[in-house]
Order: C-alpha cells, then structure tokens, then sequence
C-alpha cells in the first residue's frame, strides 16, 4: 500500500489532479502508523513530492509540462541496461547471474542518481536468490541519509548501508569478499557511475535511432535515451563522479566524492 499511495502522489505532484493540503503528511504518518524506519525510501520520495510543491509556490510556473517516467532498454558496451528516466532523476539498472556453492541466482542492481549525477541508493533486487525464500526481495545496500534535503550536489553525505551484504554479489566480482566493506561499497556505487559513462559513450557512437515505440514489457529503445528530456545532463553528472566510502558504523557510512578515478576489477587495485 505504501508503493501505491506514495507514486500516486509521485504522479498527481507532475501531471494532476492537485494534491491537497495535508495529503503528504497523511502519508508521512501512514508510515509511521505502519512501523516504516526512517531508512525507508518512502519518506525521501515524499519529502522530493514536497519540495515539488515548494517550489511551485515560489516560483511562477513556465515552459512546457515536465516528462513523467520513460522506460528503456537494451545492450550497451556488452552490458543489458534499463534506464527509467523519472520526473527529475534516473535509475540505471543491469542484471547478473551466476552461481556459487551450487547455487545459481540472478540479481539486478540499480543506482539512483538525482539531478546533478549524486547517487541516491544502490539497491540489489533478488530476481533469483540462492535461498529460495529470497526471491523478488529488495535490499537497499547503500541510501543516502536525509537526501532530499541535500544540495543536489553534494560532495559528501551520510549513508545508511545493508550491515550483511549478500552473497550474490559474488556473481558481480568473485573476490569481492576479500575487501573492507568501505572498499565494496565505493566499488558498488561507482559501478553505477562507470556504468552511465559506459552507456553515454556507447550511445553517442551509434547512429540516430528513431522512435517507434514501445518494444519488449513497454521499453523504449536504449538508444533513444539521448532524446530524452531528463536522462542525459543525469547520466553525464554521475559519469565525471567518482566516490569514497567510509564506514562510521556497520549501518552507517559517509560517501564521499572525489575527483579521481579507480579501478573497478579487482576493487582497491593501485
């Protein structure tokens, strides 16, 4: 219910009806009613709605209606991504299986990247986990504490983080396990990074794609993503960005962004 209640706000704050006095704090305390913690991302996309709405009070509104939420897909540098363009933000998704101990399982991995590029939450979707019960369960590896009421361009922001990473991610790097745990998270988060700027430079070196609608389960073409009127200013602020982590607790860190680049493969490589 709280999936349904919080994007119907998500949809009415861009294209109508109105949202009406008092209806996100109803959410907000719906959420409490329903023991929702603080980490949950249900409260960072209502405070997003309002501010939404703040800002509409403050400034006149002009030019033409924000895009709602557009969904692509395709290969890209040997990759299948999903970019799902989003009102102001992109989520870039991409898929890994493999097996470990005899277990085989897919997974998919999603980065949330706000307006300037910074990165929201990672989020691992267990499409099929190794312990059976596990399947079609989300876990929020890393999420930015407080986003909304960052600067969209932050340079460094606690971050609440998974306190047991799952051992699917194995099926990402082999070693993974071998690092500390600030080295894994710095290393999951810049995949996302990488990723965008993997996926930018395979675009812009193919032609012109044209639009002709929804292919397979309702995806627009990957290619199209340049066209889009969100993604790309997105995509090209998370591919210049690079990320430190340091662990405060087992359940919190700080993400840092620095200017330097690092290896992917294998993490912390000098």
């Amino acid at each position: 219910m709280a999936k349904g209640l919080t994007g119907d706000l998500e949809r009415r704050v861009h294209a109508g009806p109105s949202i009406r006095d008092g209806e996100v704090a109803r959410a907000r305390e719906f959420l409490h009613r329903n023991s929702f913690g603080p980490a949950s991302e249900y409260y960072g996309r209502l405070d997003q709605i309002e501010a939404c709405l703040r800002a509409r009070v403050e400034h006149q509104p002009t030019g033409l209606p924000a895009q709602g939420k557009r969904n692509y897909g395709g290969e890209a540098a040997g990759q299948m991504m999903q970019v799902q363009s989003i009102y102001d933000h992109v989520i870039l998704s991409m898929c890994y299986a493999g097996q470990f101990n005899l277990a085989r399982g897919r997974v998919k991995i999603s980065h949330r990247f706000n307006s300037e590029g910074r990165v929201d939450f990672v989020e691992l979707k267990f499409l099929r986990a190794m312990e059976r019960l596990l399947t079609g369960e989300i876990r929020k590896l890393l999420l930015i504490k407080s986003g909304q009421h960052l600067r969209r361009d932050w340079d460094a922001a606690e971050a609440f983080v998974l306190p047991v990473l799952p051992r699917e991610l194995v099926f990402l790097y082999a070693d993974l396990f071998r690092f500390a745990r600030g080295e894994v998270l710095a290393w999951l988060v810049n995949l996302g990074h990488r990723a965008a700027e993997d996926l930018l430079r395979h675009l812009r070196a193919l032609p012109p794609v044209q639009d002709q609608g929804q292919g397979n389960h309702g995806q627009l073409p990957l290619g199209l993503v340049l066209s889009d009127s969100v993604a790309p200013p997105v995509l090209e602020g998370a591919a210049a960005l690079c990320s430190e982590v340091e662990m405060l607790t087992d359940k919190l860190a700080v993400v840092r962004y620095t200017a330097l680049s690092v290896e992917l493969n294998p993490v912390g490589a000098g």
